[in-house]
């Protein structure tokens, strides 16, 4: 049966090598299969740029998804919070098409609404203002003038800096809030969701205004890989 494949939070870096081969073959197997794949951010760990792709380990990555693309899958790239850089140069070495957060499909006769899923958490306001400045052209432009040494050295500072003020904030906090949820579904005509970002995988069900929307929180691929497989019949979770 005709299905797409969605997946996020792989943050894939040299230092994982063994769930970077669990993507491999991934990669070459079970996304092979799909239709369309669609990753909705944090493929990597980090990215400080496109022109960093003849660096070893991120040209393998491209090189799989290429692989993929050639084999008529078609591959659609979100970014995240960890690869917001992601530009169109890297998609263009994919074969793949970078897709804006949020987007709404129709997915094998479902309308359905894909996101990375930072954007719902705004009970996390330390978070959002830093995305806000993350976001902006100018600040974008202006990382992006300096050498590519300069930019892993910051970029490995501001992982070091979140993960340190991670501690001090609850998990509720980081998650989703029901009201920027139910804004989300109300925008966009009650559809499905779609995302990850928030690491707890799982089915939500909501009642909007009296109409009943699926959530689907995709798995991050820091323990174990994993997928959303969906049809025209539904979608279901799967572990690697």
């Amino acid at each position: 049966m005709s299905h797409s494949i969605f997946i996020s939070d792989l943050h894939l870096s040299p230092e994982r090598p063994r769930i970077n081969q669990v993507f491999f073959d991934f990669a070459g197997r079970t996304a092979a299969q799909a239709e369309a794949v669609y990753i909705l951010g944090d493929l990597f760990e980090y990215w400080v740029g496109d022109d960093d792709l003849a660096d070893p380990f991120n040209a393998s990555v491209a090189d799989a998804l290429a692989g993929l693309s050639g084999k008529g899958v078609r591959v659609r790239l979100m970014q995240g919070n960890r690869d917001v850089l992601l530009g169109e140069a890297f998609a263009r070495r994919c074969g793949a098409e970078l897709t804006a957060d949020p987007t709404l499909l129709d997915l094998h006769g479902t309308r359905t609404l894909v996101m990375h899923g930072d954007t719902l958490c705004t009970g996390d306001a330390e978070y959002q203002k830093f995305r806000s400045y993350a976001h902006d052209p100018g600040n974008q432009r202006r990382f992006l003038s300096q050498p590519l040494a300069e930019r892993r050295t910051q970029m490995l500072g501001m992982r070091a800096e979140s993960e340190k003020s991670k501690q001090g904030k609850s998990a509720e906090i980081m998650d989703v809030t029901q009201s920027a949820v139910e804004r989300v579904l109300r925008e966009h005509g009650y559809p499905r969701l779609i995302h990850g970002h928030t690491h707890r995988p799982a089915r939500h069900l909501h009642t909007v205004d009296g109409r009943r929307c699926e959530r689907w929180v995709l798995n991050d691929w820091y323990e174990r890989g994993g997928y959303l497989r969906c049809d025209s019949g539904g979608c279901r979770a799967e572990l690697l």
